[in-house]
Parts: structure tokens; C-alpha cells; sequence
């Protein structure tokens, strides 16, 4: 069968959801050919996601990494220091240190704060009628709050944010000007990610070095004290730690917030179902995130010779557990390309499954809900101001513009 799922072009229109429709149909297990003439296994229903996220012992993301394309062995090295590319048991232990700072009782505590900047920033795009919503109004909610959480200086946080974009963006040269050629195998340096991990080892050493009495405890005080193989970390270690918590938190909420809205945009009787029921953002937030997860898929490899449903997965090959394709699959939802707010149950993949389920999903979801709210009270008049552009990437499902034009009452 000749279905391409991975050219970055094609995800720039729209996600294959008709491919994805058809493999899981036809071809669950799909062997992906890629530029270079290597390939991968594509997973793409539900059941078989599930089950190789919940096997770590036989499909690995720290043998691989978590993207399809290679790294260098440097790359691996140093990726083996964030814990969405740690295996068992270093990741649960590493995760067990982290976790209390993300139960639910701890970002309860967050809800009022997280309600005032969300009532700060679209009080702006009331002021201005018309703006672009990435960028200039989804991007600030997660910006705040991770930078407050982790205590980033407030003059720090835009750059903070903008590298974030480069290093997730890096499949399209309009965010990435040095995207990587995808025909490529093995990654060149990513200047995003570059920056940031030197912007945390410095941010590492500050704290080292000055006096915490002066000052409240914060994420970055317990990241710093957290024992990584029974030692404190390094400066490094916890500069690749600072990357992917602040990427994951502000591009990943960005995305979700900015998709949210133009879908409900796209769905104006769904949209105004959630203006007369509001006690309904919680359950449009999770069809959001199922009808249009923030990322496409994350890759596993296998560790052994095994197989995914029928299909034989020898050892060292990769895998590519498709959330996009599992999130629609028939056999869980019923009509499951209908976009509808008051679906239950609605149990998707968009925060993963097993031991790599997303560590700030509580926070992630206060944010979505609470923006949804004050939108509904702020902003009753909503359209586009012009075309969205989508992000050319097969891992981001994002927008990277969303010209939109608000009204007051």
C-alpha cells in the first residue's frame, strides 16, 4: 500500500486522518518507508498503543529517543537526562522525586493565579478586537505560570518561550530557519534546544549560588535537590531536565489552547452548546485534546525480537504510537470524527498511557479549563480574521497562526 504518514508536508494541510482511517482498517501495524530509506512501524489503533506503552521493558524510549528520525550517540547521551526519554526504573524513581510538586492538591493551589492572567490576557485581545491568538495570547498563559512555578525572571520568559517554539518547530523553516533536512539521518543541532540547556545550566549554577532564605521555594529549588542514580544533579543533567519541562509546558498548552479555539470556531453549535452550559468546559477540554492532540505520535524501539497485534517487530526497530490515528479509532468512539463537547466516556491517548503519562496533566488541564471559562465570559463574539496556518511538522499538531477578531457584549 502506498500511504505516505510521515512527509512534514502533508501535516501542514491537515493530518491524514482519511490514511489513518484506512490502516486501521487494513494495515495497524504500518511499515513507514522514510527519505533516507530506513523505516518504522506506525501503530496506529487504540488497543495496540495502550498495549506497547504498558510494556517499557520491551519497547524502549531511552534506547532510541522519542522522535522517528535518528540522533547522534551525543544527542542520546545527553537526551537520557529527561525523563520523557528515561526507561524503568530510573524513570520511576526520578518521577516518584518530581511528582508531589504536580498532585492535583498542589495545583488546586494554582487555580486563582491561573484565572487572573487568563482574565489579563484576553482582556488584551478585547482592547485590540483583532490579533494573532498563538503567539500573542494562547503562548502567555503557560509562559506565566511555568515561569512563576520554576521562578524564570519575568524579563526571561519571552525568549524562554521563543526558544521553545524553535526547538519543537524544527521540521518547518518558517519557525526553525535551520530545520533539518528530513531526508537527514541523523538530527543537526537544534539551536532552540541549544540555547535553553545553557540557558538552565546557568540558571542551575545562580541558584547554587545564592542564598534560598532570600526567597520561596519553587520547582527549581526541588528539580536542583531531586538524586538522579542516588547523587544530586548536575548542572547539565538538570539543564536537559529544565528543556523539556518548560518546552512540554508552554508548547504543548499553547497548542492545546490555540487548537481548542479554532475548533470550537469551526463548530459554532458546539460552541454555542458551551456558552449556554459552561459547567461543560472540562468535558470540551478533553474532546479538544482527543479530536486534536497536541502531538501526532511519540516512537519507542524495540529491545527484542516481539510483535504488536499480528505483525513481527524485530529488535532495534522503531515504533510510532500513533495518539492522532488511536484517538479516532471506531472500536473506543463512537463517531469518532464528530466534534462533540458532551462525549462520555472519552478516555483519549493525547496525555499518553502507562509510565510516561503526562507528569503535568492536572496543571494542563486547570489551564485549558480555566481559559475556556473566562472566554466564554469575556469574549461572546469570536471569528477568524483570517486563514490559520498549521506547523509543517508529523510530530506537532499545531497551529503557528490563528488571526482571529473578538468582540465585547
Amino acid at each position: 500500500m502506498n500511504i505516505d504518514i510521515y512527509d512534514p508536508d502533508i501535516y501542514a494541510s491537515a493530518t491524514p486522518y482519511d490514511d489513518f482511517a484506512l490502516l486501521r482498517r487494513d494495515f495497524p501495524v504500518y511499515q513507514q518507508i522514510m527519505p533516507n530509506g530506513s523505516f518504522y512501524w506506525a501503530v496506529t489503533r487504540y488497543a495496540d498503543v495502550v498495549e506497547v506503552s504498558r510494556q517499557p521493558e520491551k519497547f524502549s524510549a531511552e534506547v532510541g529517543g522519542v522522535i522517528l528520525e535518528d540522533q547522534s550517540a551525543e544527542q542520546l547521551e545527553q537526551s537520557k537526562n529527561m525523563l520523557l526519554m528515561m526507561d524503568p526504573p530510573r524513570h520511576s524513581k526520578v518521577r516518584k522525586t518530581i511528582y508531589p510538586y504536580f498532585r492535583p492538591g498542589e495545583i488546586s493551589r494554582l487555580e486563582d493565579r491561573i484565572r487572573e492572567i487568563c482574565i489579563e490576557i484576553l482582556t488584551v485581545g478585547l482592547a485590540r478586537k483583532t490579533v494573532e491568538f498563538v503567539h500573542d495570547l494562547a503562548a502567555q498563559l503557560p509562559a506565566q505560570i511555568l515561569g512563576e512555578l520554576m521562578g524564570i525572571p519575568p524579563e526571561d520568559r519571552a525568549q524562554i518561550n521563543h526558544w521553545a517554539e524553535i526547538m519543537i518547530g524544527s521540521q518547518d523553516p518558517d519557525i526553525n530557519p535551520s530545520a533539518s533536512n528530513a531526508a537527514e539521518k541523523t538530527l543537526s543541532p537544534n539551536e532552540g534546544s541549544i540555547a535553553m540547556a545553557m540557558y538552565g545550566m546557568e540558571f542551575a549554577r545562580s541558584r547554587r549560588e545564592s542564598n534560598q532564605s532570600d526567597r520561596d521555594s519553587d520547582l527549581g529549588d526541588l528539580l536542583l535537590a531531586t538524586q538522579v542514580d542516588g547523587r544530586s544533579m548536575t548542572d547539565l543533567e538538570f539543564a536537559y531536565f529544565f528543556v523539556q519541562l518548560v518546552t512540554a509546558g508552554n508548547d504543548t498548552t499553547r497548542t492545546m489552547i490555540s487548537s481548542g479555539l479554532l475548533t470550537l470556531i469551526e463548530h459554532p453549535d458546539q460552541l454555542a452548546a458551551l456558552r449556554e452550559n459552561p459547567h461543560l468546559c472540562g468535558s470540551a477540554l478533553e474532546e479538544i485534546l482527543r479530536y486534536s492532540p497536541p502531538l501526532h505520535y511519540f516512537r519507542r524501539t524495540a529491545t527484542a525480537d516481539t510483535q504488536i497485534s499480528e505483525q513481527v517487530i524485530k529488535a532495534g526497530e522503531k515504533v510510532a504510537l500513533m495518539y492522532s490515528s488511536a484517538n479516532r479509532d471506531e472500536a473506543v468512539f463512537s463517531c469518532p470524527d464528530e466534534f462533540d463537547i458532551t462525549r462520555n466516556p472519552n478516555a483519549h491517548l493525547s496525555f499518553g498511557i502507562g509510565e510516561h503519562f503526562c507528569l503535568g496533566v492536572h496543571l494542563a488541564r486547570m489551564e485549558g479549563r480555566v481559559f475556556l471559562e473566562e472566554m466564554l465570559n469575556l469574549w461572546p463574539k469570536i471569528e477568524l480574521a483570517g486563514a490559520p496556518k498549521r506547523q509543517r511538522s508529523n510530530l506537532n499538531n499545531a497551529l503557528k497562526s490563528l488571526p482571529i477578531r473578538v468582540a465585547g457584549a
